[in-house]
């Protein structure tokens, strides 16, 4: 089976959003994993934005890199400029992919606002997800 991997900063909005997504939408075509330059922990408003649409993330685990599996994947997407940046080479069968996606978790405001952006990003990465299918 094909390999996908999400790649952000902190693999604790976007990547994890876009792994749940793809777990669903994806599953009879792509092995599905996301990770981070960084680890940051799983970000709740993450979690409850994805759950209001029927996906629980709650027992994905923040990732650093898994060199073996970035090596192996059919397709990288990064989800952040930072990850694009910072991504290790790829290997000459990998495609890739960038989404230049709003870092959710840097959202200001009250926590209704800024819930406001976490799903606005959501529906952008469920419009993405949905078209690699």
């Amino acid at each position: 089976m094909k390999k996908i991997y999400f790649l952000c900063t902190g693999n604790s909005c976007r990547s994890q959003m876009a792994e749940g997504y793809a777990k669903i939408f994806l599953k009879n075509k792509y092995e599905v994993q996301s990770a981070g330059i960084e680890t940051h922990g799983l970000n709740p408003n993450a979690v409850k934005v994805m759950a209001e649409d029927g996906i629980d993330i709650s027992k994905q685990k923040s990732k650093l890199i898994d060199p073996n599996y970035l090596k192996a994947s059919d397709l990288v997407i990064t989800l952040c400029g930072d990850a694009k940046d910072r991504c290790p080479v790829l290997s000459e069968h990998t495609r890739s992919i960038h989404w230049p996606l709003a870092d959710p978790a840097q959202a200001q405001g009250t926590d209704k606002q800024k819930l406001a952006v976490f799903r606005q990003v959501r529906d952008e990465i469920k419009e993405y997800v949905s078209k690699l299918g």
